[in-house]
């Protein structure tokens, strides 16, 4: 009987994906915040925010984006919970600076009620009734608030309802900081 097992290559396979996958998460838990989804959009223009509005409402336009002082563009839809949590917040932000909606995949029906109920906090509204807006900002699922500058160009991306530590450990000092260099 032979007692020199034959090597196979092969057998290194699950060794080669485990050292990968493990330096992979390595990687990602020494970024310095790994808390923070970042955006490719920072620093950029803000893209387009589409054609259209709910009934009732004024139409939020690119030209509104680019128009001087800092604002807030938040993606929200009735059916989402943590838009329901974050909406006193914005209504509370609403009063400082401009704040803009886009109302993603809702039925217009649901997206009026929802405002009507909790308070409408947007100076304007865009609809994205198939998603293809929120694709073009990077969106993942609502809600997701962008800091915008006086040239129309994104400062920050939070992604997440505006509540709690969240709010006042990431978002606030974003809004301050871009605030205070207006």
């Amino acid at each position: 009987m032979n007692a020199v097992a034959k090597f196979s290559p092969l057998m290194l396979v699950p060794v080669v994906v485990f050292a990968g996958f493990a330096a992979l998460a390595g990687w990602s838990l020494m970024r310095d915040n790994p808390n923070v989804l970042p955006t490719a959009l920072a620093g950029r223009e803000a893209p387009s925010v589409g054609e259209t509005t709910l009934p009732g409402k004024t139409r939020l336009t690119d030209e509104m984006l680019r128009q001087p002082g800092v604002k807030i563009v938040n993606f929200w839809a009735s059916w989402c919970p943590p838009c329901r949590a974050e909406h006193p917040t914005l209504t509370e932000l609403s009063k400082r600076l401009p704040v803009y909606g886009v109302d993603l995949k809702d039925p217009e029906r649901a997206a009026l009620g929802f405002l009507s109920e909790h308070g409408d906090p947007y100076k304007a509204l865009a609809t994205d009734p198939r998603g293809r807006v929120a694709i073009d900002w990077g969106v993942t699922a609502p809600p997701e608030t962008f800091i915008i500058d006086g040239n129309g160009r994104i400062l920050y991306r939070h992604a997440g309802p505006l509540v709690r530590e969240d709010y006042a450990n990431r978002f606030l000092p974003e809004l301050e900081k871009a605030l205070a260099a207006e």
